[in-house]
């Protein structure tokens, strides 16, 4: 029998429920959240506790991989190393733009690195590094280093030439020869003149690969000389291994490649004397051909009406210079200023002009003081590679 007392307790149209029965676990949804929100909080941590590498990417240490091709359509830009040590590469066996991954810095902290991505036929140097020899541009011989084309196509005279402006306003170009004979002589040019100035080394000279990386640090281009047979030689003696008329073209090339050989880093080759040696084609061909093989310039110091070294340069791809005037032929100050004047004067006419000199310390002096009221005056003064023509670029 029912509970009356119960039924009349109960609220008007209510039943009675049976009771819930006690859930025996959680819903899966439950457990999906629950994991979700422990998932959320781990990965917090972890950020939170990672070393501070992680958080701060440009401290990372990055190694240095050899050097890869890059596709042909790839940027091309150049970011200059920021120490005066050459980034460790190696030269493609074809051209098109390389990539090149440098460590820039050294210290206690972890290396910086940058990425270069360079175009071959880019003309130039980083002055930074312009004492550093390209060993793509050397050919190891016995008596030494010799300048050659790389496999890419570069020659020594686009990859060691001084930057310039590339304008075509009034351009002067001055050649001071004679370096390393004098080493205190040497020393005082290399510090006193401009580095727009190009320094022309003698071979017979001493320690002339201390001077070529003194020259290059300091901004100038610079040219080897090569002495060749004058009128009246012997007793009009150029100097050791000087290259002769009658000598066959293997003695003359040997000749030549002593003198090539004794350092790197330069654009090309200047005469010393040799107005007999360039007036004849069975001796001068051989040489000319032997300097466009190599990828240099050759500069005329304009002492011989006779030379047939622009139709022999035009004909062998070789870049080429003559000479204006000597400046120095007569030791006295207002001597030289009178030839620096004539070279601004034929500059202003036909654009450009070129001096030729010697390593006097009255020279030096007063070409230093000249270049400094020239450039004042609107006067560009050039590295010798400026001014030459070059066959192989029209």
């Amino acid at each position: 029998m029912a509970d009356i007392s119960k039924d009349i307790e109960r609220p008007l149209g209510q039943t009675i429920r049976p009771p819930r029965a006690a859930s025996r676990g959680l819903s899966a949804g439950t457990v999906g959240a629950t994991l979700a929100v422990l998932a959320v909080v781990g990965i917090s941590g972890a950020i939170a506790l990672r070393e501070r590498p992680f958080r701060k990417p440009e401290e990372v240490a990055v190694s240095t991989p050899k050097v890869t091709a890059a596709p042909a359509a790839a940027l091309v830009a150049e970011a200059a190393p920021k120490t005066e040590t050459p980034p460790k590469e190696t030269s493609p066996k074809t051209g098109g733009p390389q990539i090149i991954h440098v460590q820039t810095e050294e210290g206690d902290g972890p290396p910086k690195a940058a990425i270069v991505i360079r175009d071959p036929s880019t003309v130039g140097q980083n002055l930074k590094i312009a004492h550093i020899p390209d060993k793509a541009l050397i050919e190891v011989s016995e008596t030494g280093p010799l300048p050659m084309r790389a496999a890419d196509g570069r020659r020594p005279f686009d990859v060691y030439a001084r930057p310039w402006s590339g304008s075509r306003g009034a351009r002067v170009a001055i050649v001071i020869g004679g370096l390393a004979v004098s080493q205190t002589g040497t020393q005082a040019a290399i510090a006193k003149l401009p580095a727009e100035v190009t320094l022309a080394f003698a071979p017979q000279g001493n320690s002339i690969g201390r001077w070529m990386q003194a020259a290059r640090q300091s901004g100038h281009e610079i040219v080897m000389q090569v002495p060749l047979e004058p009128f009246d030689y012997p007793n009009v003696n150029p100097g050791r291994n000087t290259l002769t008329v009658v000598a066959s073209p293997d003695e003359n090339l040997k000749s030549l490649h002593w003198a090539l050989s004794r350092t790197t880093n330069y654009t090309g080759v200047m005469n010393y004397m040799g107005a007999r040696f360039s007036a004849d084609s069975t001796a001068m061909g051989p040489f000319m051909a032997e300097l466009g093989k190599r990828g240099l310039a050759y500069v005329d110091d304009g002492s011989s009406a006779r030379s047939l070294a622009p139709d022999l340069a035009l004909k062998d791809g070789v870049p080429f210079v003559a000479g204006d005037t000597s400046i120095d032929a007569v030791q006295e100050r207002g001597a030289i200023l009178k030839k620096l004047d004539e070279l601004e004067a034929t500059a202003r006419a036909k654009g450009f002009a070129v001096g030729i000199g010697s390593a006097f310390d009255l020279t030096v002096d007063t070409v230093s003081s000249w270049v400094t009221e020239a450039k004042k005056r609107g006067i560009e003064i050039v590295p010798i590679s400026a001014v030459a023509i070059d066959p192989q670029k029209g």
